[in-house]
C-alpha cells in the first residue's frame, strides 16, 4: 500500500522535512504522477485512488504476504487501506455496533468516525484498543483529515518520508518510499499514530512527547531520522478538548 498526501493536508514532522531539504536526491512524488506510475508498473492489478488537491492512495492485492493481507474500503468519503490483521475483531465489532460481516477496514473507519464525531475516549485509547499486527492509512475527504497508525510492536512493515516538495509519503514497502524521499526515509514508529493536526503521537505513552533521533549508516553519515518516545518530556494537555455538544473533533485528535 502507498499514500502520498499533499503538505496542505498532512503536517509532516519538521525533522522529516529538514532531512528532505538537506538531500539533493529527493524528488516530487506527485509531479506527473511519478510515484503512482512507479508503484503500478511493477504491481499488477494496482488500484490508484486520486484525491483531488490532496494526493492519492494506491494498493495492490498481488503477491501480498499472507500474514499481512491488504484491505481497502470507502465509506462516507473516508478512504482506508489496511495491511495485517486485528486479533480482537469480535469485541471491536460489538463496541462500534458493526455487523458480523465487518472486516478490519470497517472497524478502522468506524473507530475514526467515533473520534471525529465526538467519541468518548482519547484517540490514543481508541488506537490502543486495537490488538494485532497491522498498519493503516485513512483519509477523510470531507474534513481533509489524515489518520494512520502502526501496531505496538511494529510487526507490520510501515515506512514514511517527505518528498522534495514537502509532501508526506507513506507505504508498507521501503523501496517505494526511498524512490522519492532518499534521506528523509524512516520506519514509521511502532506504537504510534499520526494525524493531520495532531502530528505524530505515541498511543503506548500518550503523556510523552516524541523526539527525532538521527539515524547513522555504516559509514557514520547521518542518513535520516527515527522517532522515539521522549521519556523526559511530558505533554501539558493530553486530553481531547470537549467544547460544545456538536463539535467536530476531526481537527483535534
Amino acid at each position: 500500500m502507498l499514500a502520498v498526501l499533499h503538505k496542505s493536508v498532512a503536517k509532516t514532522p519538521e525533522a522529516l522535512i529538514q532531512s528532505a531539504q538537506n538531500d539533493a536526491v529527493s524528488v516530487s512524488a506527485l509531479k506527473d504522477g511519478f510515484l503512482a506510475a512507479h508503484f503500478s508498473s511493477s504491481r499488477p492489478g494496482s488500484v490508484v485512488v486520486n484525491i483531488p488537491s490532496s494526493g492519492f492512495i494506491t494498493y495492490s492485492s498481488d503477491a501480498h504476504n499472507p500474514l499481512f493481507p491488504r484491505l481497502f474500503g470507502v465509506f462516507d468519503n473516508i478512504f482506508c487501506v489496511f495491511e495485517g490483521h486485528i486479533e480482537n475483531v469480535a469485541p471491536l465489532k460489538q463496541q462500534y455496533g458493526l455487523s458480523k460481516t465487518a472486516n478490519e477496514v470497517n472497524i478502522i473507519i468506524e473507530a475514526y468516525r467515533t473520534l471525529r464525531d465526538r467519541g468518548p475516549y482519547p484517540a490514543a485509547q481508541v488506537v490502543r484498543d486495537i490488538e494485532g499486527k497491522f498498519a493503516f492509512i485513512l483519509f477523510d475527504l470531507t474534513s481533509k483529515a489524515t489518520f494512520m497508525a502502526s501496531d505496538a510492536d511494529g510487526n507490520a512493515p510501515f515506512f514514511w518520508g517527505t518528498d522534495g516538495e514537502g509532501n508526506l509519503v507513506v507505504s508498507s514497502e521501503a523501496d517505494v518510499v526511498k524512490q522519492c524521499c532518499a534521506k528523509s526515509f524512516a520506519p514509521f514508529p511502532k506504537g504510534c499514530f499520526f494525524t493531520s493536526s495532531g502530528g505524530l503521537q505515541s498511543y503506548e505513552h500518550p503523556v510523552n512527547e516524541m523526539k527525532a533521533v538521527p539515524r547513522v549508516d555504516s559509514s557514520g553519515e547521518v542518513c535520516g531520522m527515527n522517532f522515539k518516545v521522549d521519556v523526559d518530556t511530558r505533554k501539558g494537555n493530553v486530553g481531547m478538548p470537549r467544547v460544545g455538544s456538536d463539535a467536530n473533533w476531526s481537527g483535534k485528535f
